[in-house]
């Protein structure tokens, strides 16, 4: 199983990325891939790397054969992933679990409902249970699981999923607020879960929109 820092799937996230979202800017430049991991919006954390630590990241990742250096055009040395979906990838994965692997990579657990709204600028789901099959194919996958399925938080109705590219993703935390969010929970009435429903339908429109505007941002650089 592939072992991977923080700023590793950043870039790994920022290149399948921009490759379906903006392919006539990919590959990527050095200048292009800084840009894109230090975004501040879809992007979880938010992070402020250097140029130098980012060429480090690329660095690793060139060793490890998953991104590969080009020269196009002017000989700027660009990049290109091959984690997944690409003629010589390192990963047998289809463009859906690769698109859902890269959300998680940008933006940390989520939920199946937010994993198909943050997904379909790279791939289309007919539907959240068609991205519960592809999270459950990632879950299941012979050797080595590539995602987790997370204790559903009480008072949500859908429970998380996190990538296992950074290590075993650890529940104590979880555990420990448990008690906790459970005794608010038990006081939250039909009319109260409604609202909450709603807020989240709500922050997944707000990050929709989000999207939208780096898209057109993308386009008009």
């Amino acid at each position: 199983m592939l072992e991977l820092s923080l700023n590793e799937t950043r870039v790994l996230g920022v290149l399948f990325e921009k490759e379906r979202t903006t392919p006539d800017q990919y590959p990527l430049s050095l200048n292009g891939l800084t840009t894109g991991c230090n975004q501040k919006s879809n992007r979880e954390p938010v992070l402020n790397l250097s140029e130098s630590e980012v060429q480090q990241t690329l660095d690793s990742l060139v060793e490890k054969g998953l991104v590969t250096e080009v020269v196009v055009g002017s000989r700027v040395p660009k990049y290109r992933q091959r984690l997944g979906n690409t003629q010589f990838s390192y990963l047998d994965i289809s463009l859906q679990e690769q698109s859902l692997l890269s959300v998680l990579f940008l933006r940390g657990p989520q939920t199946p409902g937010e994993l198909r709204t943050r997904t379909n600028r790279l791939c289309e789901f007919k539907d959240v249970r068609e991205v519960e099959e592809a999270l459950q194919a990632l879950t299941n996958r012979p050797g080595d699981a590539y995602v987790v399925k997370l204790p559903r938080e009480p008072g949500k109705r859908e429970a998380r999923f996190a990538h296992l590219f950074s290590g075993e993703v650890t529940f104590e935390e979880l555990e420990n607020e448990a008690p906790q969010h459970f005794k608010q929970a038990s006081h939250t009435n039909d009319h109260e879960e409604r609202i909450k429903s709603l807020e989240e339908q709500v922050s997944v429109l707000q990050a929709e929109i989000t999207d939208l505007k780096q898209l057109l941002d993308d386009l008009i650089q």
